[in-house]
């Protein structure tokens, strides 16, 4: 094993990720990569004597590359093996679950399904918003990334497997905009659950709501932060 490929969220993260590694195996090299695109680059050659690491990306490495790669590829994903897909945590606060984790598996050409090499889990603090618990979950990837370095970096053969398996559904982006239409006479209850799940701005999917041919978008802290003082900020803005 000559090369690590780091696939990443960020390119900034690729420094930090690579520096653990180097520490157990001077002798690595490593390619960074953010998109499809810039795997789609790395030569054949490369790919016969790789690893690759995927840490908090969206991007879905096709089945080709991962058929080429000489020593496997392994994906961090930031939600225990409970919540495969895609915003595990959005979901975990929706359906009030009390516990979450994170997850390092073999990648395989479905998402999320590969055999499960780690985990970890904590409780979820009442009345944790949906970026706190994300932010908990990086913090415990980034442990469970350290945790298994030394194998990641020196181990060719395949990772050990855990008896573990991946359960519940397979959340879907096409998931999450459903959550977001919200239905016709929703009840308090439901409206409440759904906006502490799914009110934020940083996926780019507001919580939208359609009445008399009108759709109108749940104003976010930041839209509101921004209008203009002498007016106030109704709780539901028009979209186009």
């Amino acid at each position: 094993m000559k090369t690590i490929i780091l696939l990443t969220g960020v390119a900034d993260q690729q420094l930090a990720l690579g520096a653990l590694l180097k520490t157990h195996n001077p002798a690595l090299s490593f390619h960074g990569a953010v998109t499809a695109e810039d795997l789609a680059a790395i030569g054949p050659e490369v790919l016969r004597e790789a690893r690759l690491l995927a840490f908090t990306t969206g991007v879905i490495v096709p089945a080709s590359i991962l058929a080429a790669l000489g020593h496997g590829a392994y994906n961090f994903h930031p939600g225990p093996p409970q919540y495969p897909g895609w915003a595990p945590a959005h979901f975990a606060l929706y359906e009030g679950s009390r516990m979450f984790g994170v997850t390092a598996h073999a990648m395989a050409a479905r998402v999320d399904c590969g055999p499960i090499i780690g985990v970890e889990s904590f409780i979820i603090p009442d009345k944790i918003s949906v970026r706190g618990l994300e932010q908990m979950a990086y913090v415990r990837l980034a442990h469970l990334y350290w945790r298994m370095s030394r194998d990641l970096a020196c181990n060719v053969s395949p990772l050990a497997e855990l008896p573990i398996a991946w359960c519940g559904t397979r959340s879907t982006r096409q998931m999450y905009r459903e959550m977001c239409d919200l239905p016709p006479g929703i009840g308090p209850a439901e409206l409440a659950r759904r906006v502490r799940a799914f009110h934020d701005d940083f996926r780019g999917i507001p919580l939208t709501y359609s009445l008399h041919g009108i759709r109108f978008e749940l104003a976010t802290a930041a839209a509101q932060a921004t209008a203009e003082p002498e007016v106030a900020s109704p709780p539901l803005a028009a979209a186009s």
